[in-house]
């Protein structure tokens, strides 16, 4: 079995839906990775020894996804040249914009690769650490080729779909007035008035 090349973090197991996405992908690409829970703020030892040891283990590549006062990806910076990939968590009554700006708003010379918040950040945190990997690995990087054409191909499937859905209605309407059917001609006659009994002429309202 092949050592893993990308950790992913989390700051709780509350965080383990929204990260899996990542792992997901990494998986796709045929990638190896590694997962943990650590907090910057409840356990920052772990934090401290994670980070200062996964390059000599092999890993290439971090991911940091955590809520709140989500420092967790900034410090895992501070202590490694490793690339960090952030991923804010909406899991406050904020609705994760204090995780947004706790991971993007790093000082100069500590950068953060801060991905959208929630799954769809997870999952480009995934496809993201491909990419970096794939600049030393063309097998990583021609998977990546086959699945950005993989995804043309399925949305312009759903286009397709949607046209036939969208003009179902115009086929049938176009068929129901078809010239010289009952229905076109039925369609083509004038209005005609029907006489009220007694009068000859349609009602018309009081004249001044």
């Amino acid at each position: 079995m092949s050592k893993p090349v990308v950790g992913i973090l989390m700051g709780s197991d509350s965080d383990l839906p929204i990260m899996q996405e990542a792992a997901a992908m990494l998986q796709e690409f045929g990638i190896e990775y590694e997962m943990t829970i650590a907090s910057a703020h409840r356990t920052p030892k772990k934090v401290l020894e994670y980070s200062t040891t996964a390059e000599r283990r092999g890993i290439k590549v971090i991911i940091a996804g955590a809520g709140w006062a989500a420092h967790l990806a900034g410090v895992i910076a501070s202590q490694t040249t490793l690339p960090v990939i952030g991923v804010p968590i909406d899991s406050s009554p904020l609705k994760g914009l204090d995780a947004l700006l706790a991971t993007v708003q790093m000082p100069g010379g500590v950068p953060v690769a801060t991905m959208s918040l929630g799954k769809a950040g997870a999952k480009n945190a995934g496809v993201f650490a491909a990419q970096i990997i794939a600049t030393s690995d063309v097998k990583i990087a021609n998977r990546l080729k086959v699945y950005r054409v993989e995804m043309e191909r399925d949305v312009e499937e759903k286009a397709k779909r949607l046209m036939v859905i969208t003009a179902a209605p115009e086929i049938k309407e176009t068929a129901a007035v078809e010239p010289g059917t009952p229905a076109a001609k039925k369609k083509s006659r004038r209005r005609r008035w029907k006489k009220k009994p007694g009068g000859s002429s349609p009602a018309q309202g009081p004249t001044a």
